[in-house]
């Protein structure tokens, strides 16, 4: 039977670090260095998060010794001395039924580490980083070949009971007599939706073609 597909909720760590949008700025410091974090969520009320202060957002300040004056924002976080002040607002978060992909999209688009997950009131329920993301790919290949085995079957029933399919380090390869190619685009499609794949090649022999 297939897998269900992991969750952020699966990944992330349920046990999180916060800081309030009083913290002064020293004591932001201080928690990212005892808690070896490169960011932490700013909580409102104790647990719903209005933003996320970094590494970067706090460098700002060092940024400022450099002859050139920042302008703007970069002024605006020079200047700041709490967490509410650097932070950056909104908060980029992610829920935690959310598919893994929808959270690796989320921290390429907005070019950050980590991200707060949240319930459907904005609480804070543990934090995802990119290493937690990367965890699906320590899957075993004898589990992504038997998720491969079935999703082919679920949606070519037939068609790829001659194929073999195996998998080294992550890369599947379907290999064998296919009666129809132009399956083949398809198939490796929904492979690659397996999660733990790394790469999907084939070798295929169009079996109508083939010596009778």
């Amino acid at each position: 039977m297939i897998r269900n597909p992991q969750t952020v909720g699966d990944v992330m760590t349920a046990t999180v670090v916060a800081v309030t949008s009083e913290a002064p700025f020293k004591e932001i410091v201080r928690t990212l260095e005892k808690w070896k974090v490169s960011a932490v969520p700013v909580l409102e009320d104790q647990e719903r998060v209005v933003g996320v202060v970094s590494e970067a957002d706090l460098l700002r300040k060092e940024e400022r010794r450099d002859s050139r004056r920042p302008s703007g924002q970069e002024m605006a976080k020079a200047d700041a001395v709490t967490a509410g002040a650097l932070m950056t607002a909104p908060a980029v978060t992610v829920r935690a039924d959310a598919p893994i992909a929808q959270a690796a999209r989320a921290m390429a688009r907005h070019r950050v580490k980590r991200l707060p997950v949240v319930d459907e009131k904005g609480r804070l329920k543990g934090m995802v980083s990119r290493g937690d993301l990367l965890k699906v790919f320590l899957r075993s290949d004898e589990d992504i070949a038997e998720d491969v085995r079935h999703v082919l079957a679920q949606y070519f029933p037939v068609a790829w009971e001659t194929v073999e399919i195996g998998v080294s380090e992550g890369v599947v390869t379907l290999s064998g007599l296919l009666h129809d190619t132009s399956m083949v685009p398809v198939a490796a499609r929904l492979v690659r939706t397996v999660e733990g794949v790394v790469d999907v090649t084939f070798d295929i022999t169009n079996g109508s073609m083939a010596p009778r």
